[in-house]
């Protein structure tokens, strides 16, 4: 099954799919630095959430203060699906959860480990996402090109968009 048809299917399913095998993406706060960062985030599909670790030294967790609102962006590296989602962005002080998404890769960037002064453990509870999808077929893609050229009233059927709204929000 095509990303697309996944997505026209059930386009929360087909996120999480997505954010399960993408393990990065850019996130940032509304109102604060204009760009965003690259992050990893730690999807919970359960509960809408995503979590992130970082130190608390960056400028995300300056711009977030005690709460904030936040978004995250991430595709697909084969450019079938692209995703904005955004949420309240808060810290978080969940010991359990921290165990949970603790991974040797973070453990890399603190010397002190998961109990150091410096972790920060960051929640990005979901409100809503919008969802773009793109073929990966250069046939489909040519086929619907010369269709549309040659039919007016024909518009390209190449992807589809969708947005998601988490209930919970």
């Amino acid at each position: 099954m095509s990303m697309t048809d996944k997505v026209r299917a059930d386009a929360r399913t087909a996120l999480f799919d997505v954010l399960s095998d993408t393990g990065t993406g850019m996130l940032g706060v509304k109102n604060a630095d204009p760009h965003m960062q690259p992050m990893t985030h730690h999807a919970d599909r359960d509960t809408a959430e995503l979590w992130f670790i970082t130190s608390s030294d960056t400028d995300l967790v300056r711009a977030m203060g005690r709460g904030a609102e936040a978004h995250y962006c991430l595709t697909k590296g084969d450019g079938t699906f692209y995703a904005c989602l955004s949420g309240r962005f808060e810290p978080s002080v969940d010991t359990a959860r921290l165990d949970d998404v603790w991974t040797a890769a973070a453990a890399a960037w603190f010397d002190a480990g998961r109990d150091g002064f410096d972790v920060r453990l960051l929640r990005l509870a979901l409100r809503d996402a919008a969802i773009w999808t793109a073929t990966d077929s250069a046939v489909t893609f040519g086929l619907e090109i010369a269709r549309a050229r040659f039919d007016a009233d024909k518009k390209p059927d190449l992807g589809a968009r969708r947005i998601v709204t988490f209930a919970d929000a």
